[in-house]
Parts: structure tokens; C-alpha cells; sequence
């Protein structure tokens, strides 16, 4: 039953209606929980939005000795949920084989040094940001086997955002030496492409990854961030659609489809796109702070504070890739004028990098407007030792000098003010 409801849906997925092979892929792991090509095809086709995934999985009746393959199905599916919630998750799988009978526990044990479940373990530093225990964890995974593709496209992922363009070079070149008709050598290509800003070749050779395999996401998304990067909208936005209806289950098409619209100044179609990636993945942080974005844009700061304090509410672990959210939250507490809080913000993102301009001139600013003009020239002077061009550091550090010599306030509007810093 199960077998010929999973060729039924590859049948249906062949024909590319997607959406009766979701059926009967879902028909196929309910009558098996162990078929796990079936659930594989739901889960790397992106066919069930977050809540799907979860609900599917917990409709899955197995055997008493089969508990851990829930263990490692949930390990399978988007992983947002909080960091102490996805890492008991691992350890209860790596831990499993502690309470199994001493004739299984030979097969237990070596689940902790699984390569699927170290590559999911991988993919979920990924989605934290940590892109540097990502590659580490997968370059080891790889040493193992060279051959699991799947933590093969999780390096290069990671590769990619740590620009490491040797690397991507390397991998690139013996993945088309060895799988020249996958899409995932190709796409390697591409990604190197990217890494080093030769967009016009990265996109030829996503475009060659997605004839190859029309079901490969990233290719797609590649594909159009590739032309995104060279602020070509209307084909960036085309490849977005495609992967949006390809995948109904993935909210990142819908995602860079709003950034475009806000790229654009769209700022109403951008939240409208935004919210339909929300719908789809109510768990990711990186649309909440989207969603704030475009909030402060328009100019509707309260909203704007809500949608960063639940982007922070949603990040599983603070690192140096949210620093921008918490520079974002300050600017909008700023602009309420709540300076403590701003201040306490700031120097929040300090602690996490201290070589972003927009926080030294975001301090500097709200002391500024405080008052506290001493302070107020220490932080201008800081931003001003990033950045010693920087217009609107220069002319402000001027005006707090004149301040303090004046001890007072120069005639200037606070909305002038804010209409120069951005």
C-alpha cells in the first residue's frame, strides 16, 4: 500500500502536478511511518508549510522500538524553533541508545556520528547564522563521506556566506568532475560565481542547474538573487514567482520577492509579500525583521519596534548575523524618542561587532539629542575612525562642538535632524 501510494506521487511529481503528489506522498508515510523516501520528497521539494510538516509528523503512529525514527523525522523538518527546544532534539536522538536492549544498542550508539543527523545538525546552524560551526561540522561530515550531497549543498551554503571562494572553487570543480548531470555541480559553479561578484556567469550556470533539475530550489533562488545583486528586478522577480509556485511549502520565494518590492520603495506590496512568508513559516525571524523594516520605513515606528522584538523573541541564539535587527530596534526606539531604551540597544549590537557605523553615529545621535554632548562627540569621533568621510558624522560632530561651547542646544529642529540621518 504504502509503496504504490510513493510511486503514485513520484508519478504525479513526474507529470509536475504537485499537488497531487503531495497527496499521495502524505498517503504513503500514514500507511508506513518507515517509508522515508516519501517524507524526504515532501520535505527537500518543499511541499508542506511549517505547521504541515509538524502536523504530519505527529499524526505518524510507530512501534514502541521505532520511537527514535520520530526522534530523527522531527530533526528532518524547518528548524525555527527555539535553540534549547531544536538542541534537546539532538540530544535525545544521540541519547537514545541508552535505553535500548544490549542486542540493538551496537546500532544505537552510532546514531550519535550519523552523517544524516550531523548534516541536520548542520543545516540547523545554518539557519541560526552560524555559518562558521556550520562549515566546520560540515567539513568534517565530508572527510567522513564525500559523497552525502546533501551536506554538500549545507557547505556550500556556508561557504558561500563566509566568502570563501577557494573552497567553493574546489568543490565546484570536482562536483562536475564527478556528477556533471547533477544540478548541484552546477549550481556549486554558480555559487562560486556569485562569491566573487562575476554575476552575468553565476547566473548562466544557476539557469544550467535549474533545466537539469527544474525541482532544485536553491538554483532558483540563486538565480535570482544573482540578478537582484545587479538590481535587475523584473528577472529577479520572474525567478522568484517560479520557485514561489514550485514551492508552495518555502517562504523564502515570497521573502525576496517583498525585499525586492521594498528595494523599490513598494513598501505596502512588500509588507503584503511579507506577510504571506509569515503565513507560510510563522517561525522565522528573518521576515519579522523584514516586516520591521519596512514599518520603520513608512514611517510607523511602534509597529516597527513590535515586529524587531519579536524578530529577537524568534532568533534562537543572538549572534554577530542579527546585529542589524538590534541596530534597526534602537533606530526606531530613537525616533519615540525612548533614548534610554535606544541606548541600552546600541550597545547591545556594540557587544556584538563593534565595526558597524551605524551604531557609533546611532549612540553619538541619541546622546545628541540628550543633551550629553561629551559623550555625543566621543561616539561621532568613534564612527568617524570607521568611516572619515562620513557626511553625516562631520557635519553633527560640528554642531555637538558648537553645543558644548555654547551649553545649549543649537536652533535645529529634531525633525531636521532626523531627516539627515537615516
Amino acid at each position: 500500500m504504502s509503496a504504490t501510494c510513493f510511486l503514485r506521487g513520484k508519478a504525479y511529481e513526474a507529470l509536475e502536478n504537485r499537488a497531487q503528489a503531495r497527496q499521495w506522498y502524505k498517503a504513503a508515510i500514514k500507511a508506513d511511518p518507515l517509508c522515508y523516501e516519501a517524507l524526504e520528497r515532501l520535505i527537500e521539494n518543499h511541499m508542506l508549510t511549517c505547521e504541515e510538516e509538524t502536523s504530519l509528523l505527529s499524526s505518524l503512529q510507530f512501534a514502541p522500538e521505532d520511537g527514535w525514527i520520530s526522534s530523527f523525522y522531527s530533526c528532518l523538518i524547518k528548524k525555527y524553533d527555539k535553540e534549547n527546544v531544536v538542541e534537546a532534539k539532538f540530544r535525545e536522538l544521540e541519547q537514545e541508545g541508552c535505553n535500548v536492549k544490549p542486542s540493538e544498542k551496537s546500532l544505537m550508539c552510532t546514531l550519535k556520528n550519523n552523517t544524516d543527523l550531523l548534516a541536520c545538525k548542520a543545516e540547523y546552524y545554518h539557519q541560526c547564522g552560524e555559518y562558521q560551526k556550520c562549515f566546520e561540522l560540515t567539513s568534517i561530515l565530508l572527510e567522513k563521506d564525500p559523497f552525502h550531497l546533501k551536506c554538500t549543498l549545507v557547505h556550500l551554503a556556508a561557504a558561500m556566506e563566509l566568502g570563501h571562494s577557494n573552497e567553493l572553487y574546489l568543490m565546484a570543480c570536482n562536483l562536475v568532475k564527478d556528477y556533471p548531470q547533477k544540478a548541484l555541480s552546477w549550481f556549486a559553479v554558480g555559487c562560486y560565481y556569485y562569491c566573487i561578484k562575476k554575476y552575468d556567469q553565476s547566473r548562466r550556470y544557476f539557469s544550467k542547474a535549474t533545466n537539469l533539475d527544474g525541482t532544485f530550489l536553491p538554483a532558483w533562488i540563486g538565480y535570482g538573487n544573482a540578478y537582484a545583486a545587479q538590481e535587475e528586478g523584473d528577472q529577479a522577480m520572474s525567478a522568484y514567482r517560479t520557485a514561489a509556485r514550485l514551492f508552495p511549502g518555502c517562504h523564502l520565494p515570497t521573502l525576496y520577492i517583498g525585499m525586492e518590492y521594498m528595494r523599490t520603495h513598494s513598501f505596502k506590496l512588500a509588507e503584503q509579500f511579507f506577510m504571506q512568508a509569515k503565513t507560510i513559516c510563522p517561525s522565522d525571524p528573518l521576515v519579522y525583521n523584514e516586516l520591521g523594516v519596512v514599518a520603520y520605513h513608512m514611517k510607523e515606528y511602534k509597529k516597527a519596534v513590535w515586529w524587531f522584538e519579536k524578530t529577537l523573541a524568534h532568533i534562537p541564539s543572538l549572534s554577530g548575523m542579527w546585529e542589524p535587527t538590534v541596530i534597526n530596534l534602537a533606530h526606531a526606539l530613537r525616533k519615540l524618542k525612548r533614548y534610554r531604551e535606544a541606548i541600552t540597544y546600541y550597545e547591545r549590537a556594540l557587544a556584538l561587532s563593534t565595526r558597524s557605523l551605524s551604531t557609533y553615529a546611532g549612540l553619538a545621535y541619541t546622546y545628541h539629542l540628550q543633551d550629553n554632548f561629551t559623550t555625543a562627540i566621543t561616539y561621532y569621533h568613534k564612527a568617524l575612525w570607521l568611516k572619515p568621510d562620513d557626511q553625516f558624522c562631520t557635519e553633527m560632530l560640528t554642531s555637538a562642538l558648537a553645543d558644548e561651547c555654547r551649553h545649549g542646544i543649537d536652533p535645529k529642529t529634531e525633525s531636521l535632524r532626523n531627516d539627515v540621518f537615516v
